[in-house]
């Protein structure tokens, strides 16, 4: 469990639920669901500081506790500090995110199968290789271990 506070745990949530709403056109929680949730919260991780700050920001343009003001106020707040962007709106969006993609029902709903990558693997498309050409050219620029 991560060290977030009741009041930050809450104004994540109602956040989370704000980026990714459940749809019921295609059978999918949002990020506020009880599960995905309890993920977010639990690998935060080395995101912690960013994230905080991304809560207090969002705090700070809602006027007060932003899981405690209305729907309205939360939008606006919530747009202005998606416009703002910067490393704290990066933070927030990747735990929310990483974290809603990896839950089964939502991989069953992009048709994928539900499993780790490995060690089946997955099936990628081949690239030109060329591209790498002028990396392969270019001298090195690192010091090579003894």
């Amino acid at each position: 469990m991560s060290e977030l506070t009741a009041d930050e745990a809450r104004s994540l949530r109602c956040v989370a639920g704000m980026m990714i709403p459940a749809s019921s056109a295609f059978a999918v929680p949002g990020a506020d669901d009880d599960t995905i949730f309890a993920d977010i919260v639990g690998h935060i991780g080395q995101d912690l500081a960013l994230v905080r700050q991304a809560l207090q920001r969002l705090d700070g343009l809602a006027g007060g506790a932003f899981a405690d003001r209305d729907a309205g106020t939360r939008q606006a707040a919530a747009a202005a500090f998606q416009a703002a962007g910067g490393a704290v709106a990066t933070a927030l969006t990747r735990v929310v995110v990483q974290c809603y993609y990896r839950d089964d029902r939502v991989m069953q709903s992009l048709g994928m199968e539900v499993r780790p990558p490995f060690p089946k693997g997955f099936e990628v498309e081949q690239g030109d290789w060329s591209l790498l050409d002028p990396v392969r050219v270019r001298q090195p620029f690192y010091r090579r271990a003894t």
